[in-house]
């Protein structure tokens, strides 16, 4: 995955913004104010860290290397992923996703239909989170 498709994903969930709060080197991804996603898009090899849920992330990082407690973040609910080719991209893809589900999953109702996230939960339910995804 490059920079740029890394980017294009995180803006491409409904209500996604791009904020720099942390310089201009860290890309903080954000839905209603809420971080989902960061990473420094220029880090060689690119790393992006998602919000997991606790049990799961536990999982991801006995399983996969390139996957360790989030780097600079509360370890029990944020992955740091190395994507040096080790991770398959559908799973980055779907780790980016949870962590903006779960994010929605906390916001006020109406900021859910505001998303209409709503009506986009019923759509699938992610591996191993037990809760609704986009």
């Amino acid at each position: 995955m490059t920079p740029g498709e890394l980017k294009r994903l995180c803006l491409s969930l409904p209500g996604a913004r791009e904020e720099f709060p942390f310089g201009e080197a860290n890309s903080v991804f954000k839905v209603a104010g809420k971080m989902f996603a960061l990473s420094p898009l220029e880090s060689k090899p690119l790393r992006v860290s998602p919000k997991c849920d606790p049990d799961l992330a536990v999982q991801l990082r006995r399983d996969h290397p390139e996957i360790t407690a989030g780097y600079h973040l509360n370890k029990r609910h944020w992955n740091t992923v190395v994507l040096d080719g080790g991770v398959p991209e559908d799973l980055v893809r779907e780790m980016v996703e949870d962590s903006y589900d779960l994010v929605v999953s906390g916001l006020p109702r109406r900021e859910q239909e505001k998303l209409r996230w709503v009506a986009l939960s019923q759509e699938k339910t992610p591996r191993g989170s037990g809760k609704p995804a986009r």
